[in-house]
C-alpha cells in the first residue's frame, strides 16, 4: 500500500509533508508534488501534515481521483526528488479552496 497525492495539491504545492517523510519518497513538479509508490513505506506521517488535504491512503483515494495513483507513479519517475520544505506557490491560498484543477497539472 502507498499514499497518493491528489488534485488538491495542484497549484498549491505546499511542502510541509516532505519534511516528515523518513524515506524521501516525494517528487516535485512545476505545480504539485507526487509520492513514489514503490518508495513509500505507508508510515502515514505525511497525511496529517498536508494543510489542503491532498494526501490519501491508497485505499481511501476518492473514486474521482483514482487516476492519481498512476499519475504519482508516472511523474515520480521523471520529476526530481524533494527532501526539504520550500516556500509554497505564491497564489496557493487562492487555489487551496478550488476544485476541478486536474487540467491545470503541469508536467
Amino acid at each position: 500500500m502507498t499514499f497518493v497525492i491528489g488534485e488538491n495539491c495542484i497549484k498549491c504545492k505546499l511542502t510541509d509533508c516532505v519534511e516528515v517523510c523518513p524515506v524521501d519518497c516525494f517528487y516535485e513538479g512545476p505545480n504539485m508534488l507526487v509520492i513514489h509508490p514503490d518508495e513509500c513505506i505507508d508510515c502515514a506521517l505525511c497525511e496529517p501534515e498536508c494543510p489542503v488535504n491532498a494526501i490519501f491512503s491508497e485505499d481511501e483515494l476518492p473514486e474521482d481521483q483514482q487516476d492519481f495513483l498512476e499519475l504519482n507513479q508516472e511523474l515520480a519517475e521523471i520529476w526530481p526528488n524533494i527532501t526539504e520544505q520550500k516556500d509554497p506557490l505564491p497564489d496557493h491560498e487562492e487555489w487551496a479552496k478550488k476544485s476541478g484543477k486536474r487540467e491545470l497539472l503541469e508536467r
